[in-house]
């Protein structure tokens, strides 16, 4: 329901920035309560803006599509806050974008969250080239191997040419160093033809140390008592705060046509109003009727129970306990955030099996206080469950991945098959698919004062720790970034890896998510002999059986599995079947 052809909704009307009113008319708009002056700055001249009522500067005048402007607020000029593309970096002119101009091609009706298998990619890295279109052309080769829904690491522009994107300054224009907001288009409307979806990693909790030039005007836009791990507090109590960011999830929703967003580490969005923010985020993208599913997913290490799963304000949340739970099993490392899932990791897989959430509130040994909520009766497709994602692999001190740490690879493949194989939905951290040999390193293209704190607090971040390695990369370098570069599968091993990721995920697509499309609260029984785990979870249409040993214990597989894997210690073995008798 939104091809070419179909219309989008046109109820959508931005606060923020610079659009096209028709006819060769634009409208620009500032919000700087405290300003005594603001004017735009345009080919033509200087435009002053009219004062209106919440602190609101605008003007309608003439411009075109592909014109460079900036705002200038009492004696200092600056880049729109919500521009839709930057000239050059993120201190530069802003550049005029009419959504209008890209022609749409493909006709697409989205994808329900039950067929979800989710590839999360960084676009610098994913190819050699690091651009939007390079990666539109690796598409094809993610959709062959069961990927239904690509998930973008942040794209907002940063300072510098290479970073991970989560210190954004710009929410609204795609990051230049990978193309142009028509080349972002491009990639998505490549995904929908193919029949995938495209999801954004989009940043709310926080703005990045350079370029963010919000406060020099509008130092209400910030509170000066409150700060979270990464920057000032945002003020989510001012209303014209709190659009500049809803506003953002609906554009790039309207205007990209994604199929959705992850938004990133919520717990550090701290917000006193009577309507929390995620709530109103939430309720105004879920008013409006896109004519395809569309997706919300949070990272919460809180682990809240509630508001996930369909028909509920988010579809899902990443569930870290899962890949803490598998990675102390596999590597033996018990410091940090990892204490509390060494003592006894068996156990816990036990308990993610059934329950989804490992920490749900309870005391644990080696944890310093107790986490989470109940979650049960949790909808199976609200958790997200993965072996590594961009902070699991990229925090570590030199970026090694589990398959770089494990050298069992009978079980490797059987924690790969439970995570495919088990109805939580799936996701893949680019290049774990055929085995990269490639780390993925933290890197940021900062200078001076800024360049070297990066470098000291890195550094320091893992003074004291030994499993996650001594000596850090330098994450100013570009040779860090270029050795993050995931390449593609060589070699019988990677290739044969990709061809074993590639059948599970037939596997899925065939028999499971039939199940979870006619529900997704299985009954669940989990029964656990040493490190033999065997689960049934009973669905109104069939059951999924599953039987993995990851340690002593009795394994005895199922009457003709669909897939048994591995060996020794490590076996693997899955049925299932229509009908609950």
């Amino acid at each position: 329901m939104t091809g070419p052809e179909l219309a989008m909704p046109q109820d959508l009307d931005w606060t923020w920035g610079a659009r096209p009113l028709g006819g060769g008319n634009w409208r620009f708009r500032l919000w700087a309560p405290d300003a005594g002056m603001v004017a735009v700055e345009l080919a033509d001249g200087l435009m002053p803006l009219e004062r209106g009522e919440g602190g609101w500067w605008s003007i309608d005048t003439r411009a075109a599509c592909g014109d460079t402007y900036r705002f200038r607020v009492d004696d200092a000029a600056f880049p729109d806050p919500a521009a839709r593309a930057q000239e050059g970096d993120v201190h530069g002119v802003s550049v005029l974008v009419d959504p209008a101009a890209y022609a749409w091609q493909a006709e697409w009706r989205g994808i329900p969250w039950s067929q979800a298998v989710i590839y999360e990619l960084h676009l610098g890295t994913f190819t050699e080239e690091g651009t939007f279109a390079a990666a539109a052309g690796k598409l094809r080769h993610l959709r062959d191997l069961g990927v239904t829904i690509v998930e973008v690491m942040p794209v907002a522009q940063f300072d510098g040419e290479r970073g991970w994107g989560y210190d954004g300054v710009l929410p609204y224009a795609p990051h230049n160093a990978y193309g142009s907001p028509s080349d972002f288009r491009r990639f998505v409307d490549k995904a929908h033809g193919l029949g995938m979806g495209v999801l954004l990693d989009v940043v709310y909790n926080h703005l990045g140390p350079s370029g963010n030039y919000l406060a020099a005007w509008a130092p209400s836009f910030f509170h000066a008592d409150r700060r979270s791990p990464w920057g000032q507090g945002i003020a989510y109590e001012q209303r014209a705060v709190r659009d500049y960011f809803i506003e953002n999830a609906l554009y790039w929703l309207d205007e990209y046509r994604l199929d959705g967003l992850r938004l990133d580490a919520v717990h550090a969005i701290e917000d006193r109003s009577e309507v929390h923010f995620l709530d109103e985020l939430a309720e105004r993208v879920r008013a409006v009727e896109w004519g395809r599913p569309v997706h919300l997913v949070t990272e919460d290490e809180r682990n809240p129970a509630s508001g996930f799963g369909p028909g509920a304000p988010f579809d899902a949340t990443w569930n870290d306990d899962w890949h803490h739970a598998l990675h102390c099993l596999l590597t033996g490392e018990d410091e940090a955030y990892y204490a509390s899932f060494a003592v006894d990791p068996l156990a816990d897989i036990e308990t993610a099996l059934r329950d989804g959430y490992v920490e749900q509130g309870q005391p644990r040994k080696g944890a310093s206080h107790p986490r989470g909520e109940p979650s049960a009766g949790m909808a199976r497709t609200a958790f997200i469950n993965f072996l590594g994602n961009h902070d699991q692999v990229g925090n570590r001190a030199r970026g090694e991945r589990l398959h770089h740490l494990v050298r069992d690879r009978n079980a490797l493949r059987v924690v790969t098959a439970m995570t495919l194989l088990s109805p939580f939905v799936p996701m893949i951290f680019m290049g774990d698919e055929f085995l990269t040999s490639a780390p993925f390193q933290f890197f940021a293209d900062f200078t001076g004062d800024l360049a070297a704190a990066v470098r000291t607090g890195r550094a320091e971040e893992f003074a004291g720790f030994t499993a996650f390695g001594g000596e850090v990369p330098d994450p100013i370098s570009p040779d860090t970034f270029l050795a993050s570069k995931i390449g593609h599968a060589v070699g019988a091993d990677q290739v044969s890896h990709e061809a074993f990721v590639r059948d599970l995920l037939a596997l899925r697509r065939d028999r499971i998510v039939p199940l979870l499309a006619a529900g997704a609260h299985p009954q669940v029984k989990v029964t656990r002999d040493g490190g033999a785990i065997d689960v049934t979870w009973t669905f109104t249409e069939g059951r999924l059986l599953m039987r993995a040993s990851l340690g002593s214990g009795t394994f005895v597989p199922h009457d003709d599995p669909l897939i048994e894997v591995g060996g020794g210690a490590s076996r693997f073995a899955f049925s299932a079947a229509l009908g609950n008798g």
